[in-house]
């Protein structure tokens, strides 16, 4: 799966399921890990990690084995490898408190919702 097809699906899957605040980042040139990383807010931590398991369900049905799953049902945050683009999903406080994309973003960097 291209990794352009596999960021829309991962971006499609976390919005239809109600996934909050869904912001991707462009890593490229910034680490060798991943091209993207996608942070999105559960409701609650059974939330959360329901989000990454739909997300993993619709990537198997493409023929694409997901990479490592990391976070169970009572985590604040789950983590997602798919290879080319790794999944984040947090309860709010866990995201207030990591602050992923400013970890990440640097000015004129491309974030986008």
């Amino acid at each position: 799966m291209q990794t352009e097809a596999l960021l829309k699906l991962v971006e499609t899957e976390l919005d239809d399921r109600k996934g909050l605040n869904i912001k991707t980042i462009d890593v490229r040139g910034k680490t060798s890990i991943t091209d993207y990383m996608v942070i999105a807010t559960g409701t609650s931590s059974r939330h959360a990690k329901s989000l990454c398991d739909y997300v993993m369900e619709k990537v198997k049905e493409q023929g694409q084995q997901p990479l490592g799953l990391e976070g169970d049902q009572s985590s604040d945050w789950i983590l997602l490898d798919l290879g080319d683009v790794i999944v984040h999903v947090m309860t709010g406080q866990a995201r207030e408190l990591y602050q992923l994309e400013k970890l990440w973003s640097v000015a004129g960097d491309k974030t986008h919702s």
